[in-house]
């Protein structure tokens, strides 16, 4: 209580601490900020392509030859700058084979079989690409061209499966890696 003659500080010591609350509150954010600006200064910015690592799919080729009701085919003589980047079998799945590739222009394709039914098949492993009424003869087989906004394809129809060549490559590049396949039937 506050009487005559004595002193309140209350309201004095109040906004005291309230002011020194706020001064070490912007300190510590200054800090912080300070040491995650370190952080982004030293931490390399490479602004590039992500370096995709080559994987080696021999042991899946084998496995989906052996497993799959059609010729599984795989690119046999591409030059050293194609870079094999993902395989999958998806035996369960319609027989479903997948190669993927970054070609030397970087841009990237992809061989797909399987055994779904074409018009499903080619229309997901396109994202949505438009048949056309091109045709390619490529080793004897003739492949049609589908164009897209994000993917172009060639495709081949068999019997009992279909083969595609897609990706974001030209038709050039999609037609090299279509001459390319081999299968254990060939």
């Amino acid at each position: 209580m506050s009487g005559p003659g004595t002193c309140d500080d209350r309201r004095v010591a109040g906004k005291n601490s309230t002011q020194k609350s706020a001064r070490d509150m912007i300190l510590s954010l200054s800090l912080i900020l300070l040491a995650a600006g370190a952080v982004w200064l030293f931490s390399p910015h490479d602004e590039g392509e992500p370096d995709l690592k080559r994987v080696d799919y021999r042991v899946d080729l084998l496995t989906a030859r052996r497993a799959a009701t059609y010729p599984v085919a795989a690119p046999e003589g591409l030059p050293e700058a194609w870079k094999p980047t993902s395989v999958r079998f998806q035996g369960e799945q319609f027989d479903a084979w997948h190669l993927g590739y970054r070609a030397p222009d970087g841009e990237y394709v992809a061989v797909e079989q399987s055994t779904q039914k074409p018009a499903v098949f080619i229309r997901a492993g396109t994202r949505g690409a438009e048949k056309t009424d091109k045709t390619q003869q490529i080793a004897g087989e003739t492949w049609t061209r589908y164009e897209g906004g994000r993917y172009d394809a060639l495709v081949l129809e068999d019997e009992g499966s279909t083969t595609m060549v897609t990706g974001t490559a030209s038709f050039a590049r999609l037609t090299e890696m279509a001459e390319a396949l081999r299968s254990e039937s060939d």
